[in-house]
């Protein structure tokens, strides 16, 4: 039986930043196992969004963190072909006058006591960044300039390359079927490749992190689910890559939107979304009632884009936990096991700073955040991380 120091399940974005981040802090013999390819699960159908916004404040610190790493990816790699496909184009959120009016004020002002690069914009101020806007019913209009979108296959396949270079193996299309156990310590695992002995082994499995619950005979909850992604086209009002991201808790679905190719409208929802009773990343029927109901939320922020069509469409699937935040660190009871799963929807914006500490914790280091909060304890002792806009990929 090969044996190595930490085996990593999955190479999707945390997985394969989890492996660069092991090999930068030292860790010699990993292993990085994927039943696929390197990012190309959920993470190739991630809309790509990074933003430092966030209604719980330990999210906001980790992505500052993730946002210095974007902000100068190349050189973090140590790797001058490196790509994150970053546009800076600002992020800007807004409320109306109603329930999330309140949440957004104490958000920003969260935000601002912890060092986020934060404007306030009236309506005139907004409509200038993005004019094929409009702002009239606007109550408060946060904006984050240095906000953005970038590309999370790049992502992926960027921090896996950096990792080989640092003696990490990865290896793609080896499905893991156990973890193999001494007691309540982890001794490696089974896999469709053959046996490989471990100390460590860090699960970041995603959609599929059910899986692990089978394995270790524990409640790991969690839940897939489907999100649709519609780009838009009007001929007479593009979305440039000069225009912010934008959130709106004004509308029904606190829809989000992005320039797409420099003159499309990307748009989803920000809301729960389809459950799935399994796992599956395969494309999901977009149903017409859908975009019917997205269209009209569009028009009434973008009344050109009324007559838009849609040029492309996807669905993502989401791994969604009660309170629709991570849990990442160890599991109670189990030596040697670390986990990081339960993104839902913003693992893509957290992940250089999620793949650290959960490498630091593996490897027996003081963690660069604490993991407290995002302890799989919190859904027994009801600490839970739940936003203030509700439940929602804004969190």
């Amino acid at each position: 039986m090969n044996k190595y120091d930490v085996v990593v399940i999955g190479a999707g974005v945390i997985g394969s930043s989890v492996a660069f981040q092991l090999a930068k802090l030292g860790a010699k013999n990993v292993l990085v196992l994927d039943r696929g390819t390197i990012g190309a699960g959920t993470t190739s159908q991630s809309s790509g969004i990074l933003r430092t916004h966030y209604s719980v404040k330990e999210n906001v610190e980790l992505a500052l963190k993730s946002w210095d790493v974007f902000n100068d990816f190349p050189a973090y790699l140590g790797d001058e072909e490196a790509s994150c496909g970053l546009v800076k184009c600002g992020y800007m959120i807004v409320a109306s006058e109603g329930d999330k009016l309140e949440p957004l004020r104490a958000s920003l002002e969260q935000q601002k006591a912890q060092g986020v690069p934060l404007e306030l914009l009236d309506a005139k101020a907004a409509h200038e960044l993005l004019p094929i806007a409009r702002f009239d019913d606007a109550a408060l209009i946060g904006y984050e300039p240095e906000a953005g979108f970038a590309d999370a296959y790049l992502v992926a396949t960027s921090f896996a390359r950096a990792a080989r270079r640092g003696g990490v193996t990865i290896r793609e299309n080896v499905s893991v079927n156990q973890i193999l156990f001494e007691g309540n310590r982890v001794v490696g695992v089974s896999t469709s490749a053959g046996d490989f002995a471990a100390g460590t082994v860090i699960s970041t499995q995603n959609i599929w992190t059910p899986e692990l619950a089978g394995w270790t005979g524990r409640n790991l909850p969690v839940m897939p689910e489907r999100h649709a992604v519609l780009a838009l086209e009007c001929e007479a009002a593009k979305y440039t890559f000069s225009m912010p991201v934008f959130k709106d808790l004004a509308s029904p679905g606190m829809l989000y939107y992005r320039s797409y190719g420099g003159s499309q409208m990307l748009v989803s929802e920000g809301i729960v979304g389809e459950k799935l009773g399994a796992a599956e990343t395969e494309q999901g029927d977009i149903p017409m009632d859908y975009v019917v109901e997205v269209g009209a939320q569009v028009a009434e922020r973008f009344p050109e884009y009324e007559t838009a069509g849609i040029a492309s469409s996807w669905t993502g699937v989401y791994d969604v936990t009660p309170d629709w935040n991570p849990v990442l660190g160890r599991l109670p009871g189990i030596e040697g096991l670390v986990v990081g799963y339960g993104f839902s929807g913003h693992g893509f914006k957290l992940s250089p700073t999620v793949g650290r500490v959960l490498a630091q914790e593996a490897l027996g280091l003081p963690t660069d955040v604490s993991l407290a909060p995002y302890s799989i304890e919190r859904f027994e002792t009801g600490a839970l991380l739940t936003g203030k806009y509700g439940l929602g990929a804004v969190s």
